[in-house]
C-alpha cells in the first residue's frame, strides 16, 4: 500500500482532518455505547465532496478507507490516483446520479446509494451488465417528501423495491435518507427504518454531520460525515 510522503505532489498537509476524524469516530463508538449497540456497528463514511486529495490523506494515514462523494465527475478526479496509492478504498455514490453517468458511476463506485427512479435503475441495471460489475444498492427514500429533494417517497417505496428487484434483477441492499433540515429528524429515521424492516432491506444510511448521533439511535447501519471531519466547506 503506497505511503505519501510529506508535501509529496502537495497531497499532505492539512492535519487537522485528521483530528476531525478522531473526534466523530469516537463520538460514533460513544453513540452506539448509549444505543445499547456494540463497539463497530455503525459504518463511518467519511464525505469528501469539495475538498482535495490534500485533506483526504491525513485520514487515509489514520487506516480509513471507506468515503462519499457527491459528483461523479469530482471523484473521477481525485479517486483513481489515491486508490493507486492506498489500495482497497471503498467508495460511495451519495449524491444525485444523471443517467448519462451512470455508466461512470458504475466503473468507479463501490456503492450507490441514489437510485432514486425507474430510469436510473434501469441505466444502472443495464450498466452493471454490460461492465460485469455489481455495485452496491441504495434507494434514497424522500421521507418529507420535498419537490426540490430527490428520493422515492415513502408510500412508492415497496412498488419501487418490487420493480428494481424482479423486473430489472437489482439487489437493493439498504434505504437512505436526508431529513428536512428545519425538521426534528428522529420521526424521518424512524420510518425509514420500518419501511427498511417491511421490506426486508438490511442497511440503513442515515445521519450526516449535523444528526449522526439521532441516527445510530435509530438504527443507522452508516452515517454519512463530512464537515465534521474535514471543516467547513
Amino acid at each position: 500500500m503506497g505511503q505519501l510522503e510529506p508535501n509529496e505532489d502537495g497531497l499532505a498537509g492539512h492535519e487537522g482532518s485528521a483530528g476531525g476524524f478522531d473526534a466523530v469516530r469516537g463520538r460514533v463508538a460513544e453513540a452506539e455505547r448509549s444505543a445499547g449497540r456494540p463497539g463497530g456497528d455503525v459504518t463511518l463514511v467519511a464525505v469528501t465532496k469539495t475538498f482535495d486529495a490534500e485533506a483526504i490523506v491525513p485520514v487515509l494515514e489514520r487506516g480509513h478507507r471507506i468515503f462519499g462523494e457527491n459528483r461523479v465527475q469530482e471523484a473521477q478526479g481525485k479517486w483513481p490516483e489515491l486508490r493507486e496509492r492506498y489500495g482497497d478504498i471503498e467508495l460511495h455514490l451519495i449524491g444525485p446520479l444523471q443517467s448519462n453517468k451512470a455508466a461512470d458511476a458504475v466503473a468507479l463506485f463501490d456503492v450507490i446509494e441514489t437510485v432514486d427512479r425507474e430510469k436510473i435503475a434501469r441505466a444502472l441495471a443495464r450498466e452493471m451488465d454490460k461492465q460485469g460489475r455489481t455495485p452496491r444498492l441504495y434507494v434514497q427514500v424522500n421521507t418529507g417528501e420535498e419537490p426540490q429533494k430527490a428520493g422515492v417517497a415513502p408510500a412508492d417505496v415497496p412498488a419501487f423495491l418490487t420493480l428494481c428487484r424482479d423486473k430489472l434483477g437489482l439487489r437493493i441492499e439498504g434505504l437512505m435518507c436526508i431529513p428536512p433540515v428545519d425538521e426534528n429528524p428522529g420521526p424521518h429515521f424512524a420510518l425509514v427504518k420500518k419501511l427498511a424492516s417491511e421490506s426486508g432491506v438490511p442497511m440503513l444510511s442515515m445521519g450526516m454531520s449535523g444528526d449522526f448521533e439521532t441516527a445510530i439511535a435509530f438504527g443507522a447501519t452508516s452515517v454519512r460525515v463530512g464537515s465534521a471531519i474535514f471543516g467547513a466547506r
